[in-house]
């Protein structure tokens, strides 16, 4: 299925079917987050939020009868009503902070008709259609890069989503910034027994014939107190992996997986977004942060180890990793450019 075509956004059921993993959507809609959303980049999203589709909006600013939120692009009344109340420009909360027209956990709701990229007859097929590929991503600013595959599917399940430390955002509570253990990005959700549910991910694997390929995502990673990759700069990601599924572009192996060459990121960038992808920029985002790696894997060994159900593979992945990690370090020092290691 070409990838511009929309199945779905959030949650599917997903079964093994003659040894194939076939899913099916659940939902009738699709919600995100619409802080920063802007006619520039995010102009299918924009479309459809300025149309005469229904859309629920939240914690939004309302202002006349119409919605604003920060970051559309466009000029914001200095009135209206929010989250806190009649609100005007310059308000500011118990704390002495000024009050944004939109809160960062504003959101919206449409229902999938609503985008003119619906793929209606895989939507409604009652067989599902194949998962050639599974991403997990997290909010990471030091240590994974952009875009990786795993080695397999049970390096796949353990080291990326069964690794995932996420830096807390709005829509959790508490202090933002804070990095904590989130598994599959699901904790907060998840309603059964950690060491049972990655058993479950490892048997559904073992019963494939064809498994889908893996991928970690991390669009946060900063230095310097700056984000390393625009915001736009997913769709190229997405672009690579949906070539990896189908063979189109090798990669470079690496003790963490698999990372793009620059030599493919390169016209993708031209052709996806019109942009130049100088060799720096490559390199600062796909070094091999080694020592930070080490570092994570141990404590995510640690976790798992105080959970009593934790299948012994889990383990044997992580040190594995852990191992591959210090022969690099060894050899190559803490900081790895991947073109180094072709």
């Amino acid at each position: 299925m070409p990838s511009e075509r929309l199945v779905g956004d959030d949650l599917v059921f997903i079964k093994e079917y003659n040894g194939i993993a076939r899913a099916i959507n659940v939902e009738y809609g699709v919600f995100g987050i619409i802080d920063g959303v802007n006619k520039d980049d995010d102009g299918k999203i924009w479309e459809v939020l300025n149309s005469s589709n229904e859309i629920i909006f939240s914690n939004v600013l309302v202002s006349n009868g119409k919605p604003y939120w920060n970051g559309m692009g466009i000029p914001i009344p200095d009135f209206g009503e929010n989250h806190s109340g009649e609100w005007k420009k310059g308000k500011k909360d118990a704390e002495g902070k000024e009050i944004t027209p939109s809160h960062k956990n504003a959101r919206f709701t449409v229902k999938l008709s609503a985008f003119a990229g619906l793929d209606e007859e895989a939507l409604n097929s009652k067989d599902g259609v194949v998962v050639d590929g599974m991403i997990f991503g997290g909010r990471d600013s030091d240590t994974w890069p952009p875009v990786c595959e795993s080695l397999n599917w049970d390096h796949g399940v353990i080291n990326k989503g069964g690794s995932i430390e996420s830096e807390t955002t709005a829509a959790s509570l508490g202090k933002t910034g804070v990095r904590t253990f989130n598994a599959m990005s699901i904790m907060e959700f998840l309603s059964v027994d950690l060491g049972k549910y990655l058993k479950n991910y490892l048997e559904f694997g073992a019963k494939l014939r064809k498994k889908p390929r893996i991928f970690a995502v991390n669009y946060f990673l900063t230095e310097n107190g700056k984000y390393l990759n625009d915001k736009v700069d997913k769709a190229v990601w997405l672009k690579w992996m949906e070539k990896r599924v189908h063979g189109e572009v090798g990669a470079i192996l690496t003790p963490i997986g698999y990372v793009p060459k620059y030599e493919d990121l390169e016209p993708l960038f031209r052709s996806v977004l019109g942009k130049e992808y100088r060799k720096e920029q490559y390199e600062g985002q796909f070094k091999i942060r080694v020592s930070k790696l080490i570092e994570k894997d141990e404590r995510i060994k640690e976790i798992y180890e105080g959970i009593p159900t934790t299948p012994s593979k889990v383990k044997e992945e992580i040190s594995a990793e852990i191992d591959r990690l210090r022969k690099l370090q060894s050899s190559h020092g803490n900081e790895v450019s991947p073109s180094s290691l072709r």
